[in-house]
């Protein structure tokens, strides 16, 4: 039995898309550890693909803007696989087809939508799982190193994030009333998803991020994926409604001597 010990035990991973998203990463790493990963997708089309990459896997269609879509995938799961033992949200999306613009210039319709997919999906998801969730289950969200660090090439999701942040801690309370599911997130610093290259001006930020880190190396998604796995098993048991911020020591070292040469141009 391995440390983690979550060999035989199902898990929903929701937001798998390609090799180089977190969601990836974790499913991955619970079918080396020997767990069953049950996957969720964006829709039908996503099916196909998914499936390609976990052959044998479960792959289920779900919309997490349709409550319909969501009672629907609780139902779909529950037939196969009647107790979970936790589930990953790795779901998130902003509408950039407008470009970058002030804060203070967002539309509200772009807004409400990224709450609704980013955020609001996770209690919703929650709630349609309760009665499938063994009763010391761990959720896991996945969120940003920082919220109110205001950066430019993130645009709104930022605060959008900070909401999910929040929503963990009350998730965490409002589950304790009739079970010991616990609510984490993994805050991860800048990574090179699919997802974050289509992020007007990501690019430049990423790179930056990657020398400011202690290591001059940049954060791998696999990284974040390992964090989630030890949240995800009873060795993590005493952890519950926190964020885990992962950014390779980034946080820190933003005075780092390097990058304060280049910033002020001295020689």
């Amino acid at each position: 039995m391995s440390f983690l010990q979550l060999e035989g035990k199902a898990f929903l991973v929701v937001g798998v898309a390609n090799k180089k998203s977190v969601a990836y990463h974790v499913a991955k790493g619970l079918q080396d550890e020997g767990a069953v990963p049950v996957l969720a997708v964006k829709d039908e089309a996503a099916v196909g693909a998914v499936a390609k990459l976990f052959p044998g896997a479960a792959v289920f269609p779900c919309d997490v803007e349709s409550e319909a879509a969501i009672a629907d995938l609780a139902g779909a799961v529950g037939e196969r696989y009647p107790v979970l033992h936790g589930m990953v949200h790795s779901v998130a999306f902003a509408n950039y087809s407008r470009g970058m613009v002030p804060f203070h210039e967002t539309a509200k319709a772009d807004f409400l939508q990224a709450v609704d997919i980013s955020m609001f999906s996770l209690p919703m998801l929650a709630n349609a799982f309760k009665d499938r969730f063994d009763p010391h289950a761990s959720v896991v969200t996945i969120s940003i190193s920082h919220t109110t660090m205001a950066s430019e090439s993130y645009g709104y999701m930022a605060p959008v994030k900070a909401a999910l942040d929040s929503s963990v801690a009350f998730l965490a309370k409002s589950f304790s009333a009739f079970s010991e599911v616990r609510f984490n997130a993994v805050n991860a610093g800048l990574l090179k998803t699919s997802a974050s290259a289509g992020i007007p001006g990501y690019l430049d930020n990423y790179l930056f991020a990657e020398k400011a880190t202690l290591r001059k190396r940049a954060l791998a998604t696999s990284e974040v994926a390992n964090l989630v796995l030890f949240l995800l098993s009873a060795r993590s048991s005493g952890i519950n409604a926190q964020r885990h911020v992962i950014d390779a020591g980034m946080s820190v070292n933003f005075f780092d001597h390097e990058l304060v040469k280049a910033g002020v141009r001295l020689d």
